[in-house]
Formats: C-alpha cells, sequence, structure tokens
C-alpha cells in the first residue's frame, strides 16, 4: 500500500523527520531555504485541506491529466520539478511557526480521514479522490524532506 497521510505511522514518520529540521539546514537541491519550503507544504496542505482554493492552471489542463497515473505512483517526485507562482515563498518566513504549523496539520489528517479533504481539483493534475490526496500530499512532503537531506 501507498504510503499516505491517512495513516497515522506515515504521518508520525514525517514528523520525525520535520522535527530533524533546523534553521540552518541547507538544500541538497533548489532555491527554497527551509523555512520557505515548510511554509510551502503548509500552502500545499491548506490546498490539500480545502482552506485554500487554487485555479486550475490552463497548462494542466491540457497535461496534468496525463501525468496524474505518474505522479501518484511509488516512484517519488524528481528534483527541480515547477511550482506554480501561488506556492512560491518570498521572503523569510519563521521556521519555528511553520514547522509547528506543518506538524500539527500533518497530525490532524488521520482522525479527519477523507471527510477533511477537499472536493476541489488539483490546480495542475485535476481531480483526486480523498485518498489520491492523501498519498500526493505524502509524496509532495517525502520530496522536500529528502530535499533537506531528512
Amino acid at each position: 500500500m501507498m504510503k499516505n497521510l491517512f495513516n497515522p505511522a506515515d504521518v508520525s514518520s514525517l514528523v520525525e523527520r520535520i522535527n530533524n529540521l533546523d534553521p540552518g539546514t541547507q538544500p541538497l537541491w533548489g532555491k527554497m531555504n527551509v523555512a520557505q519550503m515548510l511554509a510551502h507544504c503548509n500552502v500545499s496542505m491548506e490546498t490539500f485541506t480545502g482552506k485554500k482554493t487554487i485555479k486550475r492552471l490552463f497548462i494542466g489542463r491540457i497535461v496534468g491529466t496525463l501525468m496524474k497515473k505518474n505522479i501518484l505512483s511509488e516512484k517519488p517526485f524528481g528534483r527541480n520539478s515547477p511550482t506554480d507562482k501561488s506556492y512560491v515563498i518570498k521572503g523569510t518566513p519563521d521556521f519555528e511557526a511553520e514547522k509547528a504549523k506543518a506538524i500539527a496539520s500533518l497530525k490532524n489528517i488521520p482522525a479527519a480521514g477523507p471527510s477533511g479533504v477537499t472536493m476541489h481539483p488539483h490546480p495542475f493534475f485535476g481531480h483526486f479522490t480523498p485518498e489520491q490526496w492523501a498519498v500526493f500530499e505524502w509524496k509532495h512532503f517525502d520530496h522536500h524532506l529528502r530535499q533537506f537531506g531528512v
């Protein structure tokens, strides 16, 4: 079974990895610093839970559906994937605040279950079932935690 945010053990492993970050943790690739990465993941979680809605991208309507099967596969996300401007974090967010928010958001998901997931489409990949959203968000966190070597 694919790792996902509905599984408490999968969430615990992400939280453990987040707890291994500190404000000086350097990326192995990409442009974000560690605080920006956590803030970026938090915006993605707000999309996942329906607190933030991002309009479908035109390019996503064309190719997103074709790429959805690959993005939901066992294969980890590739390095330096493009990021929609809605998810680009500028400035210097507060590391501790973003870390605490990420951990709290993650810990709430298993109890909320599928009813805690948005019914809005992903801005690039389109419609996801709650289970697909949970896999996608786990993979998204995993990608960025690997980016920072944890």
